[in-house]
């Protein structure tokens, strides 16, 4: 029999509808197997946890057959409580898959330390926007009899004086002792 001969014989166009039968069949069992392994057109709802606890939250992904993954913490919020949620991704109210991760960023217990440097001898105009810069807020400002006009003769924390590469809270106000520019003794 030739080629020709057999692609025109009852042979094999049953074989071809048998292998098309077979293919769909196929195709039809594995889309309903995706369908439900994957848990198609099935969703939870992301809760809003910003603010709230780390056993809140927790509490809450379980309730919504959801998964928590803990970033590390991010800067201080003051408008959020120590160690709660201040991010969270996917945001609030989003549709996802059960036991999806949901990732969380917690507030730090406070504002990060920063290392102070020596400002001694400088104008005030050359330290505040250092002091600024480094997340420091300038305090009161008092004056003494010294050469150095706007010059910081000392720094001062909470009434101690602050020494060079002490380390301070970010957000700190700092005291700054200035010069007047008269000398010392001269009155």
């Amino acid at each position: 029999m030739s080629l020709i001969g057999f692609l025109k014989s009852k042979v094999f166009f049953k074989q071809l509808a048998l292998a098309i039968v077979a293919l769909v069949v196929f195709v039809f069992i594995m889309l309903k197997w995706l369908n439900i392994s994957t848990n198609h057109g099935e969703f939870e709802t992301v809760p809003d946890l910003k603010g709230k606890s780390l056993g809140v939250a927790k509490i809450e992904l379980g309730e919504n057959n959801l998964a928590m993954e803990i970033l590390d913490s991010s800067n201080f919020n003051p408008d959020y409580p120590k160690f709660s949620i201040i991010e969270q991704d996917p945001i609030a109210g989003k549709k996802v898959k059960e036991n999806r991760k949901v990732y969380l960023t917690l507030n730090p217990s406070g504002y990060r330390k920063v290392i102070v440097p020596d400002l001694k001898r400088k104008t005030f105009r050359q330290v505040k926007p250092t002091l600024e810069a480094l997340g420091f807020e300038v305090g009161e400002i008092t004056y003494i009899d010294d050469i150095g006009k706007d010059e910081v003769i000392n720094m001062n924390f909470e009434g101690a004086e602050i020494q060079e590469n002490d380390m301070l809270p970010k957000m700190s106000k700092i005291d700054l002792v200035l010069g007047n520019g008269n000398r010392p003794g001269s009155n």
